[in-house]
């Protein structure tokens, strides 16, 4: 008897032994590579799958968005300035049996590329560019490694510039610049000012010239303002055509009356 339930005990543990080795369970967002004997046999999953103990082995791959931060590169612009640059990598397994088959560690190798990429990428533009135009550098980094990870089965849908790290002279020679330009409009904006402003003259004057009462009017005009003014003392030219009238009303007058 004792021999016997000794014999059910080894029984039953080779069970259970053979069915924790045979039986695997996929999630919704994973697939299994097979391997038979070392031989590619398929893709399979998700759900529950069935493998033959010690003549079949499996790789889980997950086929969801990885993230990865790719470390600050050392680059040299176009216009010879050194910068440090980072960036982040959103990529997915499209093709589980390649990524598998066809690469050895497709997550370093995928860091690898795109850090050599960043670099390449960079380097073929001046600093002005990796400043203002971040959204058509990472369209052209994020082509290139789609491209060249594509015989991996990885989709890399998009590549974002993080920081662009400056040292402290270059910063000073930006700010520079940046005030320079900001009082060159200054100049520009005042020179267009003038410039309309003495066209504006230049029109008026031409209009008080064909209408000599315009003057006049204008004349007093400006007395009524500067009466407004609370001052006790007002120097205010006098136009020599408006004596002249009163001078000519006067002497006038007097060569009627003798």
């Amino acid at each position: 008897m004792t021999v016997g339930y000794v014999a059910y005990l080894i029984l039953a543990l080779l069970v259970i032994m053979f069915l924790s080795a045979a039986i695997r369970i996929l999630r919704e967002y994973e697939r299994g590579v097979v391997f038979t004997l070392g031989r590619f046999t398929g893709v399979k999953g998700p759900g529950l799958i069935i493998l033959v103990p010690f003549i079949q082995q499996m790789v889980r791959v997950d086929l969801r968005v990885i993230v990865q931060d790719v470390p600050p590169q050392d680059v040299i612009s176009r216009d010879n300035v050194s910068v440090k640059v980072n960036a982040v990598l959103y990529f997915r397994i499209v093709d589980a049996e390649r990524a598998i088959i066809q690469v050895e560690n497709f997550l370093t190798a995928t860091n690898q590329l795109a850090q050599t990429t960043l670099r390449s990428v960079l380097g073929k533009h001046d600093l002005d560019e990796m400043l203002a135009e971040r959204d058509k550098l990472n369209n052209d980094i994020q082509e290139i490694l789609d491209q060249r990870t594509d015989a991996w089965g990885i989709k890399v849908s998009n590549v974002e510039i993080k920081h662009v790290d400056l040292n402290e002279s270059m910063i000073r020679a930006i700010a520079k610049q940046a005030e320079a330009e900001r009082l060159r409009r200054a100049k520009v904006i005042n020179a267009d000012g003038e410039q309309q402003a003495a066209a504006k003259l230049v029109e008026a004057g031409r209009m008080l010239a064909e209408e000599p009462q315009a003057m006049q009017l204008r004349y007093f005009e400006a007395l009524h303002d500067i009466a407004g003014e609370r001052s006790s003392t007002v120097v205010f030219p006098l136009p020599v055509d408006l004596l002249r009238q009163f001078l000519h009303g006067e002497g006038g007058g007097g060569s009627a009356g003798g």
